[in-house]
């Protein structure tokens, strides 16, 4: 039998988080990409929800939670996941992260190791100065509401190519509607944090898993955001991270294979030791 998942809302200086949670034992927070929302992990909820207390946050400026009165960096993010682990009388947690989410995770690792037991990091790209580059001219452009609507069916078709249904565009689209423009400040944020990623990422010391999904790294390279080879950067960053390939996994795989997904992290929990 599932344990239900509930909702609810954390009063910040900033505003309000939105988070979901659910689950008894052991804790287990998860991050979302941008520009995702907790609803990214809707279906692996479901299934974690069974064996850990599961939580996973809305990020400001996404989803339900309210958008920060200033860009925020990887820093700030990483700040409001504290917020919320005091909140909930939480000392220690493991952490997975996907993308954007992944690099919160990173650094909450880095700056309040005695608050993380084992990370689980999804998809980070190694963004060479070509990537960096990428991702500055498409904060400088931004996205325009248009009068005669057509930035909807822009957002809609901007992955409906590897959604894999049209249910799960559907909610891509929504969480991108709800913080629309918002995640150019994420990139900055991304973009900023990765000028010394590798030193920071040196810092980790807590156990260490690098999900990759294949289809995804091969996106990444077509976009000009980062190429394949350089995503190996985490084991150099990282000594002791072990990292598995999940073959055919894409930017949405949180969704799409959540049973695999599942139990690599579970495996990944339940025998690495501290």
């Amino acid at each position: 039998m599932n344990q239900p998942i509930k909702r609810a809302f954390l009063d910040t200086e900033d505003g309000q988080i939105l988070y979901r949670i659910g689950g008894e034992g052991e804790p287990l927070l998860l991050l979302h990409m941008n520009p995702r929302s907790s609803d990214e992990y809707r279906e692996l909820m479901a299934i974690l929800v069974n064996k850990y207390r599961v939580i996973a946050m809305d990020m400001m400026g996404f989803g339900d939670s309210d958008k920060p009165p200033r860009m925020y960096t990887i820093a700030d993010y990483a700040k409001t996941v504290i917020t919320l682990l005091d909140e909930l009388g939480i000392q220690t947690t493991s952490i997975l992260g996907h993308h954007f989410g992944g690099f919160i995770a990173a650094e909450v690792a880095v700056t309040y190791p005695k608050r993380v037991d084992k990370i689980i990091l999804c998809n980070i790209a190694g963004f060479g100065e070509q990537g960096k580059a990428e991702l500055s001219k498409r904060f400088a452009k931004g996205f325009k509401i248009k009068e005669d609507g057509s930035h909807l069916i822009e957002r809609w078709l901007a992955r409906a190519h590897y959604a894999g249904s049209a249910e799960l565009n559907h909610r891509w689209v929504l969480d991108d509607l709800k913080c629309f423009n918002y995640p150019l400040y994420a990139l900055w944020a991304v973009g900023d944090y990765c000028l010394d990623v590798v030193e920071r990422f040196s810092y980790i010391k807590c156990p260490t898993l690098m999900l990759w999904g294949l289809h995804d790294v091969e996106q990444f390279e077509k976009l000009g955001l980062a190429k394949a080879k350089d995503r190996l950067f985490i084991t150099k960053a990282i000594p002791h991270c072990q990292v598995i390939d999940i073959p055919g996994g894409t930017i949405c795989m949180m969704n799409q294979i959540p049973e695999e997904i599942s139990k690599i992290v579970i495996d990944f929990l339940e025998h690495t030791c501290v």
